[in-house]
């Protein structure tokens, strides 16, 4: 029997529509399903996705007072006569290679000292996540532009030369010292804009003025410094840095020129915040710096500026 093509058209057209609306309706669950899939794989390993230098789990105030972060460190010694530009020093490095390359911080002692009085900090550091050299100076008298040098040839042969050189992002470097040292951090800071992060301890140093330091600095001094006294030292750097550097000065309480030379949580604290902030890009780490830090027990004041870009 032939059929009516008017009374076929309805039941078409219904199916029709009804085809459509299942192929939409397929196509809305498959993407809702790869929005799904994304914002799975972008879950709680998101930020570190978001910056490959981040290492280590998310920081709380007891992981960064512990006397050791969650790597294992071993160390190396370097001889002053397989070095040129310092006196050799001690390499501490995180033993895991799992979590890839690690920033790295050079450090430089005082007048008259020897690395041994750095030494303290090098498994504290290393243990956070951070190839860490102690160096030796030339001679024990060396002035502080000559360390800043110093600090720089080390740098050189820990990324270019050391043992370890294949543990380490040369991208991503820092310098730390004590008193002389501390006035070659600034210098070297001043040498190389490339560099990361700069934290001079209880620096001394003739030049007063930095405004060429682009660097992040922390200056950290002491209230009872009458070696590199604040007033003439520590905090006429600190203002003298360009406010679009990223600054901060922190001045110890009860403390003297020689603090830095023993244990010290504070220091160990806002270094390692510093360190991982501007070296390891990793903003888990601001919450210990901005808001600014109030004055303690341990803290006579803290002046700066929260990281910029945060």
């Amino acid at each position: 029997m032939q059929q009516n093509p008017h009374t076929d058209a309805a039941p078409r057209a219904a199916s029709r529509a009804f085809h459509g609306t299942k192929r939409r309706l397929a196509g809305l669950t498959a993407t809702v399903a790869a929005v799904v899939a994304l914002g799975t794989l972008g879950g709680p390993g998101a930020q570190a996705a978001d910056n490959p230098y981040e290492r280590g789990p998310a920081p709380t105030e007891s992981s960064i007072e512990a006397l050791r972060g969650p790597y294992s460190v071993a160390d190396t010694s370097v001889s002053s006569l397989a070095v040129t530009g310092f006196g050799g020093g001690t390499i501490y490095y995180p033993t895991s290679t799992s979590d890839g390359t690690f920033g790295a911080v050079a450090i430089a002692p005082g007048f008259t000292a020897y690395q041994s009085s750095m030494a303290w900090l090098g498994p504290r550091l290393a243990s956070q996540g951070f190839v860490v050299f102690t160096i030796d100076t030339n001679t024990t008298l060396d002035q502080p532009d000559s360390r800043g040098r110093q600090l720089l040839a080390a740098l050189d042969y820990l990324t270019e030369r050391s043992s370890v050189r294949g543990r380490i992002d040369s991208s991503r470097l820092g310098v730390m010292g004590h008193s002389m040292g501390g006035g070659g951090t600034l210098e070297a800071a001043k040498s190389r804009p490339s560099i990361q992060a700069a934290i001079p301890l209880t620096p001394w140093n003739l030049d007063k003025s930095w405004p060429e330091v682009s660097t992040p600095t922390l200056i950290v001094g002491a209230d009872g410094d009458t070696i590199a006294p604040v007033a003439s030292h520590a905090e006429p750097f600190y203002s003298s840095l360009p406010s679009a550097t990223d600054r901060a000065y922190l001045e110890l309480n009860a403390a003297t020129h020689f603090s830095p030379n023993t244990s010290n949580t504070t220091i160990a604290k806002y270094s390692i915040s510093w360190l991982k902030r501007f070296i390891d890009n990793d903003t888990r780490y601001e919450q210990f710096l901005c808001p600014l830090p109030r004055p303690s027990l341990t803290i006579e004041e803290y002046r700066g500026n929260c990281p910029h870009g945060s």
